[in-house]
């Protein structure tokens, strides 16, 4: 994994360290994948530390590190940080986001999209006005929702959620044109 030339370097989050598992440097992988078991398919990742106590390791600084082992561990999964061995030195990880760039990541069967692809697309009703462009999406358990924000062209500064539903309301997505069609009127 080469060492990344800047932070501008295009990542993206899959994971957040969560609380230290046991003495011997484990800790529970919060994964953000979908599914989420998607997450133990990967080995390097990027992080943004706090900072680490005694090493060379700067808050703000982008770090690699590699989890050499994880595993489900009930309905959630852990993972051993390599090179961290004991509890005290995994608590100091707790929080970080586990990053990859996004080159790595498998492709996607047609018409499906990472979150990352559609943030900042812009939002056209069928009536073509628009509505805003994404600013982040959210899960509901039902179905994702676009949280969709004005834009200087939108054609008011309501903050919108639309719930990404293929074909009934996610009419089209249009990467190279950087749109999204929906089905949705400008006083839902």
């Amino acid at each position: 994994m080469g060492q990344p030339s800047d932070l501008s370097m295009d990542l993206t989050t899959l994971a957040k360290i969560g609380a230290v598992h046991g003495v011997k440097g484990w800790v529970r992988l919060i994964s953000y994948t979908d599914p989420a078991e998607n997450i133990l398919g990967f080995r390097h990742f990027y992080l943004m530390p706090k900072g680490i106590p005694g090493s060379q390791v700067v808050a703000g600084s982008l770090q690699q590190i590699e989890i050499d082992e994880s595993r489900a561990q009930g309905k959630n999964f852990i993972g051993h940080i390599k090179g961290c061995d004991d509890r005290e030195q995994a608590k100091l990880y707790t929080g970080c986001v586990l990053q990859v760039a996004r080159s790595v990541l498998p492709d996607l069967d047609n018409e499906e999209y990472y979150w990352y692809q559609l943030e900042g697309l812009k939002v056209v009703n069928l009536q073509d006005e628009s509505l805003g462009a994404v600013h982040h999406l959210m899960e509901t358990g039902a179905n994702d929702v676009l949280i969709v924000r004005a834009t200087d062209d939108s054609i008011d500064a309501e903050e919108r959620l639309i719930p990404y539903v293929r074909e009934q309301v996610i009419k089209q997505v249009d990467l190279e044109q950087h749109i999204i069609r929906v089905d949705w009127q400008k006083d839902y």
